[in-house]
């Protein structure tokens, strides 16, 4: 169903996520996610990217969850950073969730604004058995 794809003839991820993932089955897309607490609306940790991640990522999982997925069934993430200083504290969250060695493909991109103000968002790609 997925399978990490690997060349010594590109650049080596410097993270925790692979240069490639070959995937087949039912694909999910799930829209970006920001740290928006789903039963109180508000937006969590304010001013603190580790905090905004960890409820970002929360939020993917209860969607893939819900479409019969896991993070384990990401094969792509695209994250949004507000500042790219904040790139450290946003890894160091997102490598608690994806394992290295089965990490999805990812971008990661410093944006001029977000919804609400928040520090990051985070939307992915994640393919299930059709």
């Amino acid at each position: 169903m997925r399978e990490v794809i690997h060349t010594n003839r590109a650049p080596a991820p410097v993270g925790p996520y692979n240069q490639a993932i070959a995937a087949t089955g039912k694909m999910i897309f799930v829209a970006g996610q920001i740290p928006l607490d789903p039963v109180s609306g508000e937006i969590v940790g304010a001013g603190d990217v580790a905090a905004q991640t960890q409820q970002a990522i929360a939020n993917l999982t209860a969607i893939l969850v819900a479409a019969g997925a896991t993070l384990e069934s990401v094969v792509k993430t695209s994250v949004f950073l507000k500042d790219m200083n904040d790139f450290a504290a946003m890894n160091g969250v997102y490598a608690q969730h994806f394992a290295e060695a089965t990490a999805p493909a990812r971008a990661c991109v410093e944006v001029a604004r977000l919804p609400k103000d928040v520090l990051v968002e985070i939307e992915c790609i994640a393919v299930v058995e059709a």
